[in-house]
């Protein structure tokens, strides 16, 4: 279904230089787009790529205002990128179907749970006792709401999401499938050589507009609950373990490992595959890059690294066995300095 250029402008502001009239069939990044299509161009250095482009119209900052206009229509903004993003929420809603508000009859509901208006729930989805689902929300198919559980007015539950006792997830949330709010901590004491467990008492608590990628796990306090705040953005297959908490408009990407009672601030940035190790604190503002194990506080916002890099496997076996010796280099170092240091000491000696 084809909207007007001159319709995304008036819904979404910004400057159109070119035919309000103008059809677009679909968003498309630069390098696939067609006659049809809209695409955007986010900054000056990528002003090359305009020339092999066969999008039939541009979203472009206004340092490119000339050359976008040139070639054909465009919509000027001071921040395409976030232009764009807008853009395609306002294309989702209204290319998305609607689907009217409904409880499955194969759905599991306890006569104790509390279901706000225009909620759907979905076929084998189960909502336990006293559990409570607020205004809009969506639950989807085989999810699963334990006793107590609460979830806020507007988000949505894709399909297998589970969400454990007492658990709550907050307004306009998205939970994609397969997530685990509220599994059991990895908790456990040892004694003659086995391991005993300890219960996890605590819950998990998320804020307002947070998004879970697919099958991202988050365990539940021992004692305290672990809290996820306002704003997260977690990627796929991330694991955040017991009582950790992760601040405000924080993002992870995938694989990312947060182990126990870790503390990592707001607007910090963690690339996917890095791990933070427990009981560690990340100050607000902290960027991590990818693969990188975090060993130690981080108190000051900056961006940190700490991999080896990838080289072939000859250079890096040559390289690993320099870093073991690095310890006794040192010594001997230390040791030639004080040898150097005594023999500019004149003697007292007669």
């Amino acid at each position: 279904m084809a909207v007007l250029l001159g319709d995304i402008v008036q819904a979404l502001g910004g400057t159109l230089l070119g035919p309000p009239s103008q059809a677009v069939q679909r968003l498309a990044p630069l390098a696939s787009a067609g006659a049809g299509d809209l695409s955007f161009i986010s900054h000056a250095r990528y002003a090359g790529q305009m020339d092999a482009t066969r999008a039939g119209a541009l979203i472009a900052p206004p340092a490119l205002q000339v050359a976008a206009q040139a070639r054909g229509a465009c919509i000027v903004t001071d921040d395409p990128y976030l232009y764009f993003a807008r853009l395609t929420q306002w294309w989702k809603q209204r290319h998305a179907p609607v689907q009217p508000a409904h409880v499955d009859p194969l759905a599991s509901v306890h006569p104790t749970a509390r279901i706000g208006l225009d909620v759907t729930v979905g076929p084998f989805a189960v909502i336990g006792p006293q559990a409570e689902v607020g205004d809009g929300a969506r639950i989807g198919a085989h999810s699963v709401l334990g006793a107590g559980a609460r979830v806020g007015a507007g988000s949505v539950l894709h399909a297998r999401v589970s969400l454990g006792d007492a658990c709550s997830v907050g307004e306009r949330c998205i939970l994609h499938p397969g997530v685990v709010i509220g599994a059991d901590g990895f908790g456990f004491a040892p004694h003659e050589g086995e391991w005993i467990k300890i219960e996890q008492l605590g819950a998990v608590r998320i804020g307002n507009d947070v998004e879970i990628g697919a099958n991202t796990c988050i365990d539940r306090g021992a004692m305290d609950d672990t809290l996820i705040e306002d704003g997260v953005k977690l990627d796929n297959l991330i694991q955040i373990g017991h009582n950790v908490r992760v601040g405000a408009h924080t993002a992870m990407a995938g694989c990312v490992g947060v182990a126990g009672s870790a503390d990592i601030g707001a607007h910090c940035t963690i690339g996917g595959g890095a791990v933070v190790l427990g009981h560690l604190r990340l100050a607000d503002g902290v960027h991590v890059s990818a693969a990188s194990v975090v060993t130690r506080s981080l108190l000051k916002p900056g961006h940190y690294t700490g991999m080896f890099p990838i080289d072939d496997n000859a250079a890096w076996e040559k390289n690993a066995a320099s870093l073991k010796q690095l310890n006794r280099l040192r010594e001997r170092i230390k040791a030639l300095e004080q040898a150097i240091e005594n023999a500019r000491t004149p003697s007292s000696k007669p």
